[in-house]
Order: C-alpha cells, then sequence, then structure tokens
C-alpha cells in the first residue's frame, strides 16, 4: 500500500485493512448528521416553547438550510485549495460549536444562531466527504461506499425521531445536541489516520471570494421560495418572486453551465440530483398529511410508509453497490422508473374507498429508486469530475440537492394552502402534486443516459459477480 492506492491485484473492500477505519469514520459523521437533522424536529417544539420563541418556530430550520448552501461553497473551495483534510477538519469543529451553542443556548435568538453555524459546518461536511471519497477510494469501490452512506443517511430516519422524542421527554432536549458531541469526536479520529495521507491537488484553482455572496443569495432565495410556500396571498407571490430571481441569479455562478438543461456530462449528473431529490422529498413531505387528513391516520401511523420508504432505500442502495459492473447510467434511470412509479402509485391515497394502505407499498418502491439513483450519481459525479474542480463540483451537488427539493416543496406547500384556504379539495391537491412529481421523476428517466456520456464503467472488483454469469 502506497499512499492511499491499493496494490494491483489485491483484493479490496470498503471495510479491508487498508480502508476500514476510513469507512467507519466516514458512516460515523454522516450518521450522526444526518440523526441531528432527522432528531431535531422531533425536540423543536419543546426546544422553542422553553426559549420562549413559538413565533420563531421556523426559523432554526430556515437558518440551517439556508446557511449549509454557504457552507457547500466554503468546503468546496477549501478542498480544492487545501484538499479534503482543512476542508473536514474546519467543518466537523464548526458543527460541534453548532451543536455547543444549540445545546446551551439561553434565548431563542441564541439558538436560531447556533442552528446557523451546524449549517455551515454540515454543508462543509457534505461536501469533504465526496472529495475524500475521491481520493481515498479507488473507482470499483465507490458503488459500495455510496451504499454504505445511503444507508447511513437512512437508518436514523428510522430511529432519530423516537429516541429523540425519548431523550426529549425522559431528559432534556438540549441533549439531542450536547450527547452528539463525543460521538462527532470518535468519528474524526478514526477518519484521521486517512486524512493525514490525502494532499491538495497541484494545479488548485484561486479561490473566488464572489462565490460565497452567490451562495447566500441562493440560500437567500431557497429560504423565501419556503416561506411563500407557507402562505397564500399577494405577500406570497411578491416574496416568492423575489426568491426565484434570487436563486436564479445565485445558481448560475454556482452550478456546471448547462445543469437547468440537463446537458450531457457533468451538468446532467447535478441536474439528475436535483430531480431525484425535489420528486422524492416533495411527496416525502406530502404523505403523512395526506394520511392524516384524508384517512384519519394517527401521527405514529401516518409515518409507517415513510418508514417503508426509508427501507426501500436502504436495500437498494446495498444492492447496487453489489454490484460494480453494472454501468451506473442503467441504474441511475432504473432508479427513476421505480420512483416515478411509486410516486405514480402514491395516487392510490386519494381515490375514495381505498384507505391509505397502498402508500405502505407505494412508498417502499419509491424507496427502492432512490437507493438506485443516489449512489449511482454520487459515483458518476467522482466519475467525471476533474480532481482539482472536486470541491466545487461536490458543492454544485449538494446545492442542487437541497435546490430541488426546495422548489418542489415549495410547490407542494402552495398546493396544500389553496385546499387550507377552499380553492381546491384537499384531494385535488394531492393529486396534483402527484402529477407534477411523477413528471420530474419521469424527466428524470429520459434524460439519465446523458449523466454518463464520456464514462468508462469501472472494472469489477476481484469475485464480483458479471452480468452474463448472472
Amino acid at each position: 500500500m502506497v499512499g492511499n492506492r491499493v496494490q494491483a491485484g489485491t483484493p479490496s473492500g470498503v471495510f479491508d485493512k487498508a480502508h476500514r477505519l476510513t469507512t467507519a469514520g466516514l458512516l460515523m459523521l454522516v450518521t450522526f448528521i444526518a440523526f441531528e437533522s432527522m432528531a431535531v424536529a422531533t425536540a423543536m417544539p419543546t426546544a422553542v416553547t422553553e426559549l420562549d420563541g413559538l413565533a420563531w418556530y421556523g426559523w432554526p430550520f430556515s437558518a440551517y438550510l439556508v446557511a449549509s448552501v454557504v457552507g457547500m461553497v466554503v468546503g468546496g473551495d477549501a478542498g480544492d485549495r487545501r484538499g479534503p483534510r482543512t476542508a473536514l477538519l474546519v467543518g466537523v469543529g464548526v458543527f460541534a460549536a453548532g451543536l455547543l451553542g444549540g445545546g446551551l443556548a439561553g434565548h431563542m435568538a441564541l439558538f436560531v444562531a447556533a442552528r446557523a453555524v451546524q449549517g455551515v459546518g454540515a454543508g462543509m461536511i457534505a461536501v469533504s466527504l465526496y472529495v475524500v471519497a475521491g481520493q481515498a477510494y479507488e473507482p470499483a469501490l465507490r458503488p459500495k461506499l455510496f451504499g454504505a452512506i445511503s444507508a447511513a443517511w437512512v437508518l436514523p430516519a428510522l430511529v432519530g425521531p423516537v429516541i429523540a422524542g425519548l431523550v426529549t421527554t425522559h431528559l432534556t432536549w438540549r441533549l439531542v445536541f450536547l450527547g452528539l458531541l463525543p460521538l462527532i469526536a470518535v468519528g474524526l479520529a478514526l477518519v484521521l489516520p486517512a486524512l493525514r495521507a490525502l494532499t491538495a491537488p497541484a494545479d488548485a484553482a484561486p479561490p473566488v471570494p464572489a462565490r460565497r455572496w452567490w451562495a447566500a443569495l441562493t440560500g437567500v432565495g431557497i429560504g423565501a421560495l419556503q416561506y411563500a410556500g407557507q402562505r397564500l396571498d399577494l405577500v406570497a407571490v411578491a416574496v416568492g418572486a423575489a426568491g426565484l430571481l434570487a436563486l436564479a441569479a445565485g445558481l448560475r455562478a454556482l452550478l456546471p453551465p448547462g445543469t437547468v438543461r440537463i446537458r450531457r456530462g457533468l451538468p446532467a449528473v447535478v441536474g439528475a440530483r436535483g430531480l431525484l431529490a425535489g420528486s422524492f422529498f416533495g411527496m416525502d413531505a406530502l404523505l403523512p398529511l395526506t394520511l392524516t387528513q384524508l384517512h384519519g391516520y394517527s401521527p405514529t401511523t401516518a409515518g409507517i410508509p415513510l418508514t417503508a420508504g426509508a427501507l426501500g432505500w436502504a436495500a437498494a442502495s446495498q444492492l447496487q453497490g453489489r454490484r460494480p459492473d453494472i454501468a451506473r447510467v442503467v441504474l441511475l434511470r432504473a432508479g427513476f422508473v421505480l420512483l416515478a412509479l411509486g410516486v405514480a402509485g402514491t395516487a392510490l391515497v386519494a381515490v375514495p374507498g381505498f384507505g391509505g394502505w397502498p402508500a405502505y407499498l407505494t412508498w417502499g418502491v419509491a424507496g427502492l429508486g432512490m437507493g438506485l439513483g443516489m449512489p449511482s450519481v454520487g459515483v458518476l459525479l467522482l466519475d467525471q469530475s476533474p480532481e482539482h474542480r472536486r470541491g466545487a463540483d461536490s458543492a454544485a451537488f449538494q446545492i442542487a440537492d437541497v435546490t430541488g427539493s426546495a422548489l418542489c416543496i415549495g410547490a407542494i406547500g402552495v398546493l396544500v394552502a389553496a385546499a387550507a384556504s377552499g380553492l381546491m379539495a384537499l384531494t385535488t391537491a394531492v393529486l396534483v402534486a402527484v402529477v407534477v412529481l411523477t413528471a420530474v421523476a419521469a424527466l428524470g428517466a429520459v434524460v439519465a443516459p446523458r449523466a454518463g456520456a464520456g464514462v468508462t464503467p469501472p472494472a469489477p472488483l476481484p469475485g464480483a459477480t458479471t452480468l452474463a454469469a448472472s
């Protein structure tokens, strides 16, 4: 073993001797950040009540989201100029500072500020993970790595809210923040040995300070769209229009040229990430409300389909990781097709007489689609992004995810607000949402082949099963 390269002909895996500590550390960091993002929604009502900040309820969420976009750009630039070691160390430090500030906050303004600090750190970490993956893992190992990372994001969705609820009820909501600090430190300690071997690209581009301002503008645009989606009046129209303008201006400077048109190559990879996130998380946000309002489900029962989706996501992520011989664009298209089928099938919950039970099946199908699609676009990103731009391209990748989710969830919010004001029935709003989100996934299936332009699939690992053999 020389540096982070494995000697030719040596069997390897993400948990072999050369990679096991790095993999364990990365997965721990991902798991705890995902846990915090899932768990905070459970602890938030208690936190804002204790801090006498109920009127500020939405601000901790918006502050985190807006700041994470800035963190993505900062982390990408730092990774390209100084290497992933510096970017990841700073990101973890900033995220930990946000956890500490949130857990100790005695006023709502301080709590919101701490959430913004967390967002910056989380954005830097998310981008740095891709830069580390590009340097520390050979191409043939990346499908397995991204499969494991996807599973690490899914697991907190299953247990995070429950654990946070128990901690908040029987101990204190502050432990949802403070309790993660020692665990984050353990994850970083496992990754550190590998980080020492990773270096900055020799041909790194000079920093572009204006990118951070464009990132801030993009974050403001996303926040404005979220706010506009929560109301249905002239103010919402004005705020939404301003948000769209800010978002368009910021994204033009941050995304690869041609992303909106889904041009072949890297722009299509980034665009595909946004389409996947928008279609899935748009319906993911609407489904519990639909089951609760149309069928009288309890909050716990209404959340079971989301668990089915998470399990499908985890299962398909592991499946694609075992088949590095299959072209990533094939898996990406299959993922989009399954996602479209799952979203479209969820329309059955709005049909009188069916009840809500079809969602238990259809959302599992949508989860399978995400489990195939999300790891595949991660692999394609690293295949097509040159090392000296991997940080910036990874930032664009993450920003597309956040933007796609925000746009689709904002559109869903408008439909729900229209139903709440009596302009349409909730059933109609759900069906319109299903049509829109299915169309987003179907578009992804059509354009998926563009994401693989010029990419040769990595050679399978020793002992991997080939298509012909199967």
